[in-house]
């Protein structure tokens, strides 16, 4: 789904077909992708507000249920929402999930052998400011084994979906770290084009880190032009 209507830049946007990215060999569209027209209900659709926000729902240090302190690095993720002029895109609700510190998700498919932290869901939204700016606290998530190939391990990754004026119209993407040798060989990845891959990473960020608290990283989402974002959903 479209999040905006806009011109696609394909150099950065992974492919549908990735054959060593296995289940896309399964999904993957087999014939030529249509353009909908939007219909009333899309264009009308339900809207979100501050007011559907709790107060902690951008903090997943402090989100769980029991309310505790989760095991792993803290950390500060901070951003902008942007078009290709660097213009705001203000009051769009952003969605995160990730594992936690042991790279173990909250969810019954997840039985990777690494402990469930009673103190981390792993899950938190919130909306961007007039400035199209946004953040999150939360735990910097650990690598973890899937069975795409012989050894793979996915990369430490943060989830991230954004809505756009109504429910129906959401983008998903990943945001991965500088420096983990584990992008090399992931094929999720590597599906995008080399162009793409770069804006996937984010940049460690002094200014917005905590003393004694929490390290923090910048990870921007532009929604067209030559910097645009690469989304898993776009094409």
């Amino acid at each position: 789904m479209i999040l905006y209507n806009n011109e696609l830049d394909l150099s950065v946007q992974p492919s549908k077909l990735y054959p060593d990215y296995k289940s896309t060999v399964l999904r993957a569209p087999r014939k030529p992708m249509m353009i909908m027209k939007q219909s009333k209900s899309e264009l009308s659709g339900p809207v979100f507000g501050h007011s559907s926000l709790g107060v902690l729902d951008h903090d997943l240090t402090k989100n769980s249920i029991k309310n505790g302190q989760p095991l792993g690095e803290r950390i500060v993720v901070h951003g902008y929402v942007l078009n290709e002029n660097s213009q705001a895109i203000p009051h769009t609700l952003i969605e995160i999930w990730q594992a936690n510190s042991a790279g173990r998700y909250v969810h019954k498919v997840d039985q990777h052998d690494a402990p469930l932290d009673p103190n981390f869901l792993g899950t938190g939204r919130c909306l961007t400011d007039a400035n199209g700016y946004y953040k999150f606290y939360t735990i910097k998530p650990g690598a973890y084994p899937w069975g795409n190939h012989y050894n793979a391990w996915r990369p430490n990754h943060i989830h991230f979906s954004l809505f756009g004026a109504n429910i129906s119209n959401r983008l998903v993407t990943q945001m991965y770290f500088p420096g983990d040798p584990l992008l090399d060989y992931d094929p999720i990845f590597q599906s995008v084009p080399p162009k793409g891959r770069k804006l996937l990473i984010s940049a460690f960020d002094l200014s917005i880190t905590e003393p004694d608290f929490a390290l923090g990283y910048r990870f921007d989402f532009v929604l067209r032009g030559y910097r645009e974002t690469p989304f898993e959903n776009k094409k």
